[in-house]
């Protein structure tokens, strides 16, 4: 009974961790978000991105405002998007993207991590080749004219639709983003979730004991504050 009672507890825990994580991540998303096209959504389509998804996440709307009215006051922190760029064991290709206000320490971090973790820190721009920077969105199929759906995503510049579990999956190129985000939005479909990922052009097959080595410095960086993603190329498949 105890150790049922410490399991949930943990679980928990675990979950309210993932929450606050997520949050700070928005929050950091929705300030850099403002600093580059103002507070008002209805003329910042970046802003709207982030709003849409950290509502779909259950960011409370509170939450949502208090971060935008942080943003907008004149004290707000300055924070800088900075990418880094490295291997993890294995010939594993990471790519992280951070959203910071100390990029002394962020840098320091993520040194540590790869250090930690028998990895390496590469130089910027040394491995942004083997990534494509796609957009992504999703979109619930139910209810859906999947014709009528498909024609306003390849008019719209989708380059690839897949179905995933009840979902339907539209990739486009990063400069289509924008423009098929607005075509979404003017033709009232419901999206989950539109976000930009960097895409691995090839993959890295390992052992389930080189896998775990890997995961072990994906978490580290996860959990750190100034990290808002983290892209690899290793096969998840396998």
């Amino acid at each position: 009974m105890g150790r049922a009672f410490e399991f949930r507890r943990a679980r928990k825990e675990k979950r309210w961790a993932n929450m606050a994580r997520a949050f700070t991540k928005f929050g950091r998303e929705i300030s850099l978000a403002v600093k580059s096209g103002g507070p008002d959504p209805e003329t910042n389509s970046r802003l709207r991105v982030v709003i849409a998804n950290a509502k779909a996440a259950n960011m409370p709307k509170d939450n949502i405002e208090s971060a935008i009215k942080k943003a907008s006051a004149k004290d707000a922190a300055s924070l800088e998007e900075l990418n880094y760029e490295g291997y993890a064991p294995h010939g594993v290709a990471i790519f992280i993207e951070t959203a910071t206000d100390n990029p002394t320490r962020t840098v320091a971090n993520v040194r540590s991590y790869f250090n930690k973790c028998n990895g390496t820190l590469g130089t910027t721009g040394s491995l942004e080749f083997m990534f494509d920077r796609k957009g992504v969105f999703t979109i619930p199929s139910a209810g859906i004219d999947r014709d009528t759906l498909e024609m306003l995503l390849i008019e719209n510049g989708a380059e690839d639709i897949v179905e995933q579990d009840e979902d339907i999956i539209a990739y486009t190129s990063f400069a289509d983003f924008v423009g098929l985000q607005k075509a979404l939005e003017q033709a009232n479909v419901s999206v989950t979730n539109a976000e930009l990922r960097r895409i691995p052009n090839t993959l890295v097959t390992l052992s389930d004991e080189q896998t775990e080595e890997v995961i072990k410095l994906i978490d580290k960086l996860e959990d750190d504050d100034d990290v808002q993603n983290v892209f690899h190329n290793m096969n998840e498949n396998e």
